[in-house]
């Protein structure tokens, strides 16, 4: 089985504007007058690979805490794009996918709001993006908040360089946090050898 870490280092990985950066405060260190190391975690939910839950952009939605597990360990496919997806490149891409689809595009892969809608009323259920956001930066909030509604969960900031398009399985389990509109994650692809 051959594993691919899709997943960025949470302190060197980018920041969406706006966002604090991820501080790591030692509370206690090996010395003199500790046996232990001990650390204290300041993040936002949204720092590196993270997932984002339907809650991010509908108030109705689901928490990332009571989301299905299924969503986030199966069968996926990673699909090379250019730019922003539309609802016709959808449309063609759709019946090539499994349930779960990753876009790379060296940080610059979107979906448009037509594309989102065709994704929200399939049988997808995560879409991600190795940029840091699923949506351009001219319309942020129409692409998310259609996936919102339609419950599919979005996985941003993933760090694919080296992996092939095809399908793998995904693993990108978020941390069970009540109330929360997102999560950090470990997200992992699988795939058995060619030849095999």
């Amino acid at each position: 089985m051959l594993l691919y870490d899709i997943t960025r280092e949470v302190f060197s990985a980018p920041v969406y504007p706006g966002d604090p950066k991820p501080k790591l405060t030692m509370l206690s260190t090996i010395g003199e007058e500790s046996m232990y190391n001990l650390s204290a975690l300041n993040m936002c939910t949204h720092t590196g690979t993270h997932i984002d839950a339907p809650l991010h952009f509908d108030e109705d939605g689901a928490d990332i805490g009571s989301m299905r597990l299924s969503h986030f360990c199966g069968k996926c496919t990673v699909v090379t794009i250019d730019g922003v997806l539309t609802g016709e490149d959808m449309e063609r891409l759709l019946p090539l996918c499994q349930k779960r689809l990753i876009l790379h595009g060296s940080g610059k892969a979107y979906l448009s709001v037509s594309a989102a809608r065709v994704i929200a009323d399939s049988k997808l259920l995560l879409v991600g993006t190795d940029a840091l956001s699923i949506a351009p930066p001219f319309d942020e909030m129409a692409p998310h908040r259609e996936l919102a509604t339609a419950g599919v969960a979005v996985l941003e900031n993933l760090f694919l360089e080296g992996v092939e398009d095809g399908d793998y399985t995904l693993a990108a389990f978020p941390l069970k946090l009540k109330g929360c509109e997102a999560s950090p994650c470990r997200a992992v692809l699988m795939r058995e050898p060619k030849g095999y």
